[in-house]
């Protein structure tokens, strides 16, 4: 199904110990980016991100949200995602799920299904790939909106 993840906003506090358990420092600068992406409902660039915190953080520079966000990466606190154009976008959703690139709009949606991941998963395992472990499936959807005005839903 598609549905944009509420998480619950952590504190501060919460968010320092989910960086220490994570390896990392609990930065200034790591925890108001980090606070940023929790509140976001998309799929941000490090310019969306800089434009959040910079106006109450006017010392953060862009290359400073470049640098925090590649470090929540490669600690698996989020990931990137890659659009067509070539651009980095940054998903706070690290849990198995698919992605619809919406052309026409711009649009990353996320897309949760077990019954297609698990189709997906059997098919491979009958195929017999030899010398392949597959690590992570994310299955890359391509469309455009209808109605650009409206949500996507599936029935």
């Amino acid at each position: 199904m598609i549905k944009k993840e509420i998480y619950p906003v952590k504190s501060f506090e919460q968010i320092k110990s989910q960086l220490t358990s994570f390896g990392l420092k609990a930065t200034h600068q790591r925890l108001v980016v980090f606070d940023s992406l929790q509140r976001i409902m998309y799929h941000p660039s490090a310019e969306d991100i800089y434009a959040l915190v910079q106006p109450e953080n006017p010392t953060i520079s862009l290359a400073t949200v470049y640098n925090t966000l590649d470090s929540f990466v490669e600690a698996k606190l989020i990931s990137r995602v890659l659009t067509e154009e070539g651009k980095n976008l940054y998903d706070f959703d690290t849990g198995s799920h698919h992605h619809i690139y919406l052309t026409n709009t711009n649009e990353i949606i996320d897309y949760h299904d077990p019954e297609l991941q698990d189709l997906i998963e059997e098919y491979l395992k009958k195929k017999n790939i030899s010398n392949l472990e597959i690590k992570e499936l994310q299955l890359h959807i391509k469309a455009e909106k209808k109605d650009t005005g409206k949500d996507i839903g599936i029935h």
